[in-house]
């Protein structure tokens, strides 16, 4: 893409004529004119003129996946902040179905000589991929830090909330208001976090209800993650008679409540959801969402302080940090003294207002 200088110049807060002497290499630049002017060169996605490639140090790349899901933004302000903070640029690289690949989005780092690169829920966190990319990148050698999958032996930092305490706590939250026909809703199960809500969720409803593995593989549906997989997953398990439903993301959950009034139920009243991430909003749902939250902050910050001290020579552990979830009771669970009344009969159905109680835990 042919650099402009007039876009260039407005995003250094410079003028054109220092812009193109920054370009042609010419001195009479302050240093820091020139870094902010190669800054905005990659912020903007120009390519850098090949003799100021070298010069191209302090960015560090973000994958991220597509910015549909509303926690993938969250995760990505926390670590461009947290990045600016510690004096590097955030090169923020959004993935879409059919887009740009995570593999291409990492030619283009690495042809921007990136310092680093942080990957949010990437290809790490699905077993059917080939994890030698990673593996390569620390050989050449480049720090990089993940996000939300684990994949043994590669030689790095990751950073992951508990899968399977979320989905035990979900479920444990259920049954103390009396629910015991339980279901689970999530994602394809090639991927890490997916495997380890569902080994949360046969372990929770065995101790808890006694419920035999045999009755628990036909209480978890796999889908796709969005609320149409919700919706399709959901409506599969209330056909089954469940009263409570425990999502793999909130936009599941959502999907979830769709299915539920298609069906002439209601949540909390017929049935009971609880949601996973505690994306921006859910508290504004209707009903405002019960949902294990991620802790977000924590889990980004932890992952921009290994990055750093790796990019500084300073090696962090190569081995996973996992962070404890909080389950956030809110509007859409309810004891389940009145769960499956047929809708008009006039029966009260327990429909608690909607606190914003967190309960840690």
């Amino acid at each position: 893409m042919r650099a402009r200088l007039s876009d260039i110049a407005q995003q250094a807060e410079v003028s054109e004529a220092t812009v193109s002497r920054v370009l042609n290499d010419r001195p009479g630049v302050a240093p820091e004119t020139r870094q902010a002017v190669l800054t905005a060169l990659d912020v903007l996605g120009y390519e850098r003129p090949a003799r100021l490639r070298k010069r191209s140090a302090g960015l560090v790349g973000l994958v991220v996946p597509e910015l549909d899901n509303p926690i993938f933004p969250a995760f990505a302000q926390v670590i461009e902040s947290t990045l600016a903070q510690s004096g590097f640029t955030p090169v923020l690289c959004t993935q879409t179905p059919g887009g740009v690949t995570e593999d291409e989005y990492v030619e283009m780092l690495l042809d921007r000589q990136v310092s680093g690169i942080v990957f949010v829920s990437g290809l790490h966190a699905d077993t059917a991929a080939n994890h030698d990319r990673y593996r390569a990148l620390i050989a050449r050698p480049l720090p990089i830090v993940m996000i939300n999958g684990y994949a043994p032996g590669i030689a790095a930092p990751f950073v992951s909330c508990d899968d399977g305490e979320a989905t035990e706590l979900a479920v444990a939250h259920l049954v103390a208001l009396g629910h015991r026909r339980i279901g689970l809703i999530t994602g394809p199960d090639r991927f890490v976090p997916v495997q380890r809500r569902v080994a949360g969720f046969r372990s929770a409803m065995s101790r808890l209800v006694g419920t035999s593995e045999a009755e628990v593989g036909e209480l978890a549906e796999l889908s796709l993650f969005g609320v149409e997989g919700g919706e399709a997953a959901a409506g599969r398990l209330i056909e089954r008679g469940v009263t409570g439903i425990v999502s793999g993301s909130d936009l599941m959950a959502l999907g979830a409540i769709r299915a539920a009034r298609q069906r002439g139920r209601s949540v909390p009243g017929d049935i009971s959801v609880v949601g996973y991430d505690d994306s921006p909003l859910m508290a504004f749902t209707d009903p405002p969402l019960t949902t294990m939250r991620q802790p977000v902050a924590a889990m980004a910050v932890a992952a921009v302080r290994a990055l750093v001290d790796e990019i500084n020579g300073h090696a962090a552990p190569h081995s996973e940090y996992l962070f404890r979830p909080e389950l956030v009771v809110r509007g859409s669970t309810a004891v389940v003294g009145q769960a499956g009344a047929a809708p008009g009969s006039g029966a009260r159905r327990p429909h608690p207002a909607a606190p914003t109680l967190a309960v840690p835990a």
